[in-house]
């Protein structure tokens, strides 16, 4: 089995969100909680859905992941773009989740 972590968007922003080993959903996949084992997906399952039922998060999912060198990386390009932000410049001094805007 794969390493997994819980993907969502916040509801309140869009902004993709990880959840953390606190129950927290941050903004970096490399502070996410990495599940190892079967049970620890159930889990990670059902607080997603408890997240989603609650109005916190939307676009719930569980999905795989590799660590190398200490780092977390999503196998999915589309995950990986998630965490990474855009693959071309979006707007004028966009950072993606690296960064604010910066006005031109």
């Amino acid at each position: 089995m794969a390493d997994k972590v819980l993907t969502a968007n916040r509801l309140s922003d869009g902004i993709s969100v990880w959840l953390d080993a606190a129950g927290n959903w941050v903004e970096s996949l490399q502070d996410a909680f990495v599940a190892r084992h079967a049970e620890a997906v159930s889990a990670l399952e059902a607080t997603g859905k408890t997240a989603f039922a609650d109005n916190k998060v939307v676009d719930v999912n569980v999905i795989d992941i590799e660590e190398v060198d200490g780092v977390l990386r999503p196998l999915r390009l589309r995950e990986r773009i998630r965490a990474e932000g855009p693959t071309i410049d979006y707007a004028t001094g966009y950072k993606g989740l690296n960064g604010p805007v910066q006005a031109a």
